[in-house]
């Protein structure tokens, strides 16, 4: 372990080995890999409460502070915090075009990875907290995908948790990826309406550049190949605080002329690779859709690349038939496709592991139910209204089948309000589980 500062904390690295597959606790272990920090003042304590944080994703490492930022600065006034990089995500083993090779063949790859959804996540977690508690319960803070590991823990192993807090993150216990989906679609739609009503000029500037799209071959700096398609999936951003306005300012400039005509410009296609490329992140768009795969029992076959088949109901997202007319080109978000796998250099090798992984239907069940219904674990969350990546609806109808859980529902944050609104937003969530309000 190595201890360094940043003002007003003490931070240490931390790494843990798991069994790959925990049902084989002899078998291929990894290494994960978690930064404890706690309160300077209070470095020498050892009778602090643990909170563990999940990020969302799936795919992302867990986020890299500096200070006091979001949350945190709120989190260490009472708890110790430990930051974890779930499995195959930051220092916790990456699983990206680079590293997988390693496993074999595509078929290969995607046995390995189909141990790297919430429930090895959370068996992770009783291993790490053993480790680092001594035993002791311990308050688990869920973003958004780390919401469905921390709904998948209170399930699974509540003897574990001491409280619960779940931001944007409450999945559906049955939905299939479909019906994920379908939900989807629409809460999209209507950012796309909310953003040009926002910013009307938007709509010509949307619709130039998906024409030029339409007519040329256009590249980005890192490789990668921006068709109609790649570039409508910039809609992602709306799902945010700030993404409409960041959207927004990266549209307004996104032509220079040349000796050949107007072309996108250099800088439009760096910030447009900066939002669209998942080298830093491969597992979100590998396992994206394996995150709602919950065997045939449930009405779970394949998810055979969901929302690529339920996008054709919707056929208003039709770039082509958007240009045919008159009516705004809709972006997209939130959903991944077989031509991710095309245009992303990060994710071309990984395209028949991604296949193999659309295709798999020995997925096991993620939820308890029955568990559920008699949780005895102070747990809260909080709820946005008309979440773009998460559907409020279904948020809410698992709010109501956990016992005890307290919901905050509101429309003054976007999806990434513990970011936007951290010290409050965890503060209330404490007071909810709390009973406090």
């Amino acid at each position: 372990m190595s201890t360094y500062r940043q003002p007003g904390l003490v931070l240490t690295d931390r790494r843990f080995t798991v069994p790959l597959d925990h049902d084989r606790p002899g078998g291929e272990s990894i290494e994960l890999y978690g930064r404890e920090i706690v309160a300077s003042d209070k470095a020498d304590r050892t009778d602090l409460p643990w909170l563990l944080y999940l990020e969302g994703g799936p795919g992302f490492g867990a986020r890299r502070f500096i200070g006091r930022q979001a949350w945190l600065g709120r989190a260490v006034q009472e708890f110790r915090v430990l930051l974890l990089d779930q499995r195959g995500t930051g220092n916790s083993t990456p699983a990206n075009r680079q590293t997988l090779p390693l496993r074999g063949t595509p078929r290969e790859q995607a046995d390995y990875l189909a141990h790297f959804r919430a429930d090895s996540i959370v068996r992770d977690c009783e291993l790490v907290r053993r480790e680092v508690t001594g035993g002791a319960p311990w308050t688990v803070l869920g973003q958004s995908f780390g919401g469905f590991c921390a709904t998948h823990y209170l399930g699974a192993a509540p003897e574990g948790l001491a409280t619960v807090l779940v931001t944007g993150g409450l999945p559906s216990l049955h939905a299939t990826a479909d019906e994920v989906y379908r939900a989807a679609y629409p809460r999209i739609r209507r950012k796309n309406e909310d953003h040009y009503a926002r910013h009307p000029e938007d709509v010509e500037r949307v619709r130039r550049i998906a024409a030029h799209l339409h007519e040329h071959r256009v590249a980005l700096p890192g490789g990668g190949l921006l068709t109609p398609e790649a570039f409508q999936s910039l809609g992602i951003l709306l799902g945010g605080g700030t993404g409409t306005h960041q959207l927004h300012l990266l549209l307004e400039d996104a032509f220079v002329p040349t000796p050949a005509g107007p072309a996108l410009s250099d800088a439009f296609l760096e910030g447009v690779q900066a939002q669209l490329s998942y080298a830093g992140h491969p597992l979100y768009a590998v396992l994206h859709e394996a995150i709602y795969a919950q065997g045939p029992g449930r009405g779970h076959g394949p998810t055979d690349w969901a929302a690529e088949r339920v996008r054709a109901e919707f056929p208003e997202f039709d770039a082509a038939k958007a240009l045919a007319g008159e009516g705004p080109v809709l972006l997209t978000g939130e959903t991944i496709h077989p031509w991710h796998f095309t245009t992303d250099p990060a994710l071309r090798p990984l395209r028949e592991t991604a296949e193999h992984l659309a295709a798999r239907t020995d997925w096991t069940p993620l939820y308890d139910p029955a568990r559920l219904a008699a949780n005895e674990v102070p747990a809260a969350a909080v709820v946005y209204h008309d979440d773009m990546y998460v559907d409020t609806a279904h948020s809410l109808e698992t709010a109501r089948a956990i016992r005890g859980l307290r919901t905050w529902v509101t429309d003054e944050f976007e999806h990434d309000g513990v970011r936007a609104g951290g010290p409050r937003v965890l503060d209330r969530l404490l007071a909810l589980a709390r009973g406090e309000l």
